[in-house]
């Protein structure tokens, strides 16, 4: 009895009752492990993706002439098709043999698109048409998974497809192309410039820049339309600007640093003092002037890109963080105080240096406030610049405008929709 009733203590015990849930558990896993398949390793699981060892390079090549938000659009689509850009900038004697003489030399485009954001490496005297000893170096020298280009055609002087080799290598791939731009156009409105700058000796107050910048009517369309001198229509969205844009502020502790101007017709000179300018500080702000102030400043017929145009070229350079569309001319306390501004900066080479000596200099403020300086400009180069370059080879931009225009035409009537941005 007293042996019976110690093992009945025993079994009635919680410790022997916790012991054989634990065993009938083990138990239970041992024999659901006998009918399970041996452990997934290699196995994807759906809603898993395995990391790529290697970066999806891709390659895109042009001209980059008279570099405008087009061609940064292009490059910044080119860059969500994979994970590094690889860039060919088309060589001076190349451009010069398929299209006519460049406006702007290769050491300038390099520049350019060189501080393009989205661009990771550069590669110069790019060949116009992809060959077949070229698309090899590109797989093999430069691991390059893909070939890019827009929607619109790029052919050859014979009419060939200069894609086609990579076309048929299975590695091509399309982006959209940017509605509204094409460096023919902007040469063309410098080219009609030229034409109605002399019409009466005057400057006309509500001339083409005010065409360019609110809307073009039918009659200077047709003008353009007729010389080879096509003006596009630029419709500006929100979005545009929001996948241009870094997305993010200064920090707390930030020094922010502020250069303003027109920034028209984005060029290497433009580039060159906003790296000084980031340089300086933490964060760059530019800011970017109405097309009123422009025209009212340096004549009626600027500026030749209108304020959405300049911003959209100013925002996508690397060393930019943030723009302020519209920027007043004079830069005021409340501004300063506004954006927290440690710094304001101008370069030595501009349209107009005489703001100094004038009554109403726009940096008063800040030189009162001891927070001016003035950059060396690395290069000498500005807007009146590259419009010299037009004006003085007037007639080999006019002929190789009426050629592109041609195939523009015949881009435009043909275009159907392409899907992406």
């Amino acid at each position: 009895m007293g042996s019976g009733g110690s093992a009945m203590e025993v079994l009635g015990s919680p410790s022997f009752a916790a012991a054989c849930l634990l065993g009938g558990l083990l138990l239970a896993l041992s024999l659901v492990s006998i009918r399970l398949p041996p452990p997934l390793f290699g196995v994807r699981l759906p809603g898993i993706r395995r990391k790529r060892k290697t970066p999806v390079r891709v390659y895109m090549d042009g001209c980059f002439d008279m570099m405008h938000y087009g061609h940064c659009n292009a490059l910044r689509q080119a860059r969500a098709l994979g994970d590094q850009l690889v860039v060919g900038v088309v060589s001076d004697d190349e451009i010069t043999a398929n299209k006519g003489p460049p406006v702007t030399p290769l050491h300038e485009r390099m520049i350019m698109v060189g501080a393009v954001k989205w661009v990771d490496e550069v590669i110069p005297d790019a060949p116009y048409a992809i060959t077949e000893k070229f698309m090899k170096k590109l797989f093999t020298e430069y691991n390059i998974d893909y070939i890019i280009h827009g929607d619109d055609p790029c052919l050859l002087p014979d009419g060939t497809d200069a894609y086609a080799l990579a076309k048929k290598a299975g590695r091509y791939k399309q982006i959209k192309r940017t509605e509204g731009v094409s460096s023919t156009d902007i040469v063309g409105r410098m080219l009609l410039c030229v034409r109605e700058r002399p019409l009466g000796g005057s400057h006309n107050p509500s001339s083409l820049q005010r065409q360019f910048s609110h809307g073009h009517n039918q009659k200077v369309d047709d003008v353009g339309s007729g010389t080879g001198t096509r003006i596009s229509h630029f419709l500006p969205t929100s979005r545009r600007i929001v996948q241009f844009s870094n997305g993010k502020g200064p920090g707390p502790d930030a020094r922010i640093i502020y250069i303003d101007g027109a920034f028209d017709l984005f060029h290497a000179g433009h580039v060159e003092i906003l790296r000084l300018a980031r340089g300086l500080g933490d964060f760059l702000l530019v800011g970017i002037h109405t097309d009123q102030t422009i025209s009212a400043t340096r004549g009626a017929h600027r500026p030749i890109m209108n304020l959405h145009e300049r911003s959209l070229s100013v925002l996508a350079c690397r060393y930019v963080d943030e723009v302020i569309i519209g920027a007043t001319w004079e830069v005021s306390k409340d501004m300063i105080t506004t954006f927290n501004i440690s710094l304001v900066v101008h370069g030595t080479v501009a349209e107009n240096m005489d703001f100094l000596k004038e009554e109403s200099n726009p940096y008063a403020v800040p030189m009162d406030m001891g927070i001016y300086k003035q950059l060396k400009s690395p290069l000498d180069i500005t807007t009146s610049t590259i419009i010299k370059r037009i004006v003085s080879n007037h007639e080999s931009y006019q002929k190789r405008n009426e050629k592109k225009e041609a195939s523009e035409r015949r881009y435009y009537e043909n275009k159907s929709y392409v899907a992406g941005d």
